[in-house]
């Protein structure tokens, strides 16, 4: 199966960066979209940003010109650059992929366990 594992959370102050980074190990035969999600207390989850295969880029209208996703499909990650964090993008980040494990089995979502991005001051 396929794993997805973040990395790059923490506290940061208001105006502040992060980078978060998302790698997939295991069992894989392909991956299709990849993408960042995020659960902010009391929240729902929320899409964040996702990225085709090919580059294609889809963002949250609330990250817009603040955040930019992108992959590398040769090692199977996907990267979050946040700049000009605010209070209100805290939240646990969470990595999803669409992928299939086996040329044989069809393709699936899987998650990771997410980071927590703390903006205060």
């Amino acid at each position: 199966q396929v794993q997805l594992v973040e990395s790059g959370g923490g506290l940061v102050q208001p105006g502040g960066s992060l980078r978060l980074s998302c790698a997939a190990s295991g069992s894989i035969f392909w991956i299709n979209t990849m993408g960042w999600y995020r659960q902010g207390p009391g929240k729902e989850r929320e899409l964040v940003a996702t990225i085709t295969r090919g580059g294609s880029t889809n963002y949250a209208d609330s990250v817009k010109g603040r955040f930019t996703i992108s992959r590398d499909n040769a090692k199977n990650a996907v990267y979050l650059q946040m700049i000009s964090l605010k209070p209100e993008d805290t939240a646990v980040y969470y990595c999803n992929a669409e992928a299939s494990p086996y040329a044989s089995t069809g393709f699936y979502d899987y998650w990771g366990q997410g980071t927590q991005v703390t903006v205060s001051s």
